[in-house]
């Protein structure tokens, strides 16, 4: 089995944050969801546990972060290609989130977008052609 990874991740609003991640692309698990949780699927390594503060709460004694305020954490995603960076932060901006909080970045051999979510999360959207690093790094030594 492959290594996964589930990101815990405190919202105010779970149908706003429902909404807002299935229209960027996640899939909800139904299996692991209910009214103080929902598992979004990324892709088959990748879910976003979206959990209510009360339901947060239960796995920590620390406060929760307010994401506008301060960063908790910075999430990165690759893409496939340029256009794909570009859809998701679209597709992210038209659900209710925020666009380029963040500069965005082209080194040519790779690009770079974010988004915020409705909660403030910041998620990083990537793509890079691996070749080309490979060169940019080896040049840099």
């Amino acid at each position: 089995m492959p290594r996964m990874i589930f990101v815990n991740l405190p919202v105010a609003d779970l149908a706003r944050s429902d909404a807002f991640y299935q229209a960027i692309g996640a899939t909800k698990n139904p299996q692991f969801s209910d009214q103080t949780a929902s598992c979004m699927v990324l892709s088959d390594t990748i879910h976003v546990m979206l959990l209510t503060h009360a339901k947060f709460r239960t796995f920590t004694p620390r406060p929760i972060a307010d994401a506008r305020a301060a960063t908790e954490v910075l999430l990165a995603l690759s893409a496939d290609t340029r256009a794909e960076v570009d859809g998701m932060v679209a597709k992210a901006a038209a659900a209710g989130g925020r666009a380029d909080p963040g500069p965005q970045q082209d080194h040519g051999f790779m690009y770079g977008r974010s988004f915020e979510d409705p909660d403030g999360h910041i998620w990083e959207v990537f793509w890079m052609d691996l070749a080309a690093a490979k060169a940019a790094m080896a040049g840099q030594s």
